[in-house]
């Protein structure tokens, strides 16, 4: 018998609040986070706005000594941890620390860090930092989340583009699910935003050009979209065996029941253009958590704001769900705060357990003009809408370059 998986501790640091209730505060508000870039560095870039943690009070809690040895990402990953780990109380009593693991990773190195490295070299070896080769290892914000902890149990690190979030909690369901371990810290973090990160998106034609109205520019599913706005922060989960949650009397927000993967093998940015990516993971993921497409009642979708993306993602689901589409609602947090990269997975399912719990579900943030592939879907505008179902079911989807997808089922629990 596969274990019961529930979510007993949340937290975030994003471009919407320093905290998971703030961040969830400004995304039932609609409001947007996206902002412009001052500095000269991007005078000759097309894009010029990201969803920064510029204006966010970003708690001191990591010893100064600590940090020069870690990516900006590490240290946002330490920081949406600590939150998530003090929400859940998991190590407020003596628990088994050999079999509580983390599964956390990282999309994207910092590039700001590679640049200033290697001009160093050019003018000296000894100059090098040390603590080069851990900033830019994608593991460690796994391995020091491990090491603050003192957790011993599975030491996992994903890097799957923008779906890493999301496929670092579906690993640690599954290793919880298995018993491999009773309780997964599980997310991940993402700080990339230089001129040298912006202009290579710039390249690929991805991110928006609405430079003049930065705060309109992330508008998923909406016919002026013209491209993603970058943003940073971390997103953590405390995934639990449900047993031992109940042992210990924790607050439970959810329970994960389903995770699907699948891969487009059709471009190294695009999605395949008939969908089947899209399709097979949310379907794969009904499959795993044994409910029928009538069941679910809400979408958290990827939807990046990009034309062909957000197209496609919606004639999947229009797919899968047939008749039953006009019965689900759809929305993306990613008008609010930016797409936040590897780490948008895992932000928005704290979002979309949040809705779970709560009966609440978020709007999509300056939609104002509805694409035609939403016509047969609920497509949740600028308003949240308060779900009518007590027993509610929800996908998560995330999709990154080179075709890799995942989908995730959360549902509120029940006793």
């Amino acid at each position: 018998m596969k274990k019961r998986v529930v979510i007993t501790g949340l937290g975030a640091i994003c471009p919407a609040g320093a905290s998971k209730s703030s961040s969830w505060k400004n995304v039932l508000l609609g409001k947007s986070f996206v902002q412009k870039l001052d500095s000269s560095l991007y005078k000759n870039i097309p894009t010029k706005i990201a969803a920064t943690l510029d204006g966010i009070s970003v708690p001191e809690l990591i010893p100064k000594h600590k940090v020069r040895s870690m990516a900006p990402s590490t240290r946002l990953a330490l920081l949406a941890t600590h939150e998530a780990v003090n929400d859940s109380k998991l190590f407020e009593k003596n628990v088994d620390k050999e079999n509580i693991g983390v599964s956390v990773g990282v999309g994207m190195v910092d590039l700001k860090d590679v640049c200033q490295m290697a001009e160093t070299l050019q003018s000296s070896y000894s100059r090098v930092s040390p603590y080069f080769v851990p900033r830019i290892l994608l593991n460690m914000a796994a391995g020091q989340i491990s090491m603050e902890y003192g957790i011993q149990g599975p030491n996992h690190a994903v890097s799957t583009a923008c779906a890493t979030g999301a496929h670092a909690i579906g690993d640690g369901f599954r290793l919880i699910q298995h018993g491999e371990a009773i309780a997964m810290i599980c997310g991940a973090a993402e700080s990339c935003i230089s001129p040298l990160s912006i202009a290579s998106f710039c390249r690929l034609r991805a991110l928006s050009t609405q430079n003049h109205t930065p705060e309109l520019a992330s508008r998923p599913f909406d016919n002026k979209r013209d491209g993603f706005v970058i943003g940073e922060g971390s997103a953590i989960l405390i995934l639990e065996e449900l047993e031992h949650a109940l042992k210990r009397n924790a607050k439970i927000y959810g329970e994960i029941i389903g995770y699907g993967m699948s891969g487009d093998a059709a471009h190294l940015t695009a999605p395949s253009e008939n969908g089947q990516g899209a399709y097979l993971a949310m379907k794969r993921s009904l499959n795993d958590a044994k409910i029928d497409v009538s069941q679910v009642t809400y979408i958290n979708a990827h939807a990046t704001s990009t034309p062909v993306g957000d197209s496609i993602e919606l004639t999947s689901i229009n797919r899968l769900f047939g008749e039953h589409s006009k019965n689900v609602y759809v929305s993306s947090t990613k008008g609010t705060h930016g797409h936040l990269l590897g780490s948008a997975g895992n932000l928005e399912s704290v979002f979309t357990i949040l809705a779970c719990h709560e009966g609440i579900i978020p709007p999509t943030a300056n939609l104002t003009d509805i694409c035609v592939e939403a016509k047969d879907l609920i497509c949740i505008t600028q308003n949240s809408v308060k779900w009518r179902e007590t027993k509610r079911y929800a996908l998560k989807n995330a999709f990154g370059f080179g075709g890799t997808n995942a989908s995730l089922c959360f549902t509120n629990y029940v006793a």
